[in-house]
């Protein structure tokens, strides 16, 4: 089943995040500003992977001296979809 998740991201040049999932796999993905080389390698770099092993791969990054980056703020919309979706199979 698709999902389509718009994230608005907080502390970095990109300011949004659209993504399809299909159950729990990453099947498109675009960013909205921010460094348009390094986003879009990092989009193809996780399209067909599992969500939870993209969380794993990218929570915690760094930007330079902000505490949090793209990858991270990817990493944080996954978390939220994982959190919601585990409430509404409750």
């Amino acid at each position: 089943m698709l999902k389509t998740i718009d994230y608005k991201t907080q502390g970095t040049c990109s300011k949004r995040i659209m993504i399809v999932l299909d159950d729990d796999i990453i099947k498109d993905i675009e960013f909205e500003g921010g460094c348009s080389g390094n986003l879009q390698g990092i989009s193809k770099l996780v399209k067909g992977m599992n969500v939870n092993e993209v969380i794993s791969k990218l929570k915690g990054i760094r930007c330079g001296y902000k505490p949090t980056s793209c990858p991270d703020q990817l990493a944080n919309c996954l978390i939220e979809y994982v959190q919601n979706k585990q409430k509404t199979t409750v």
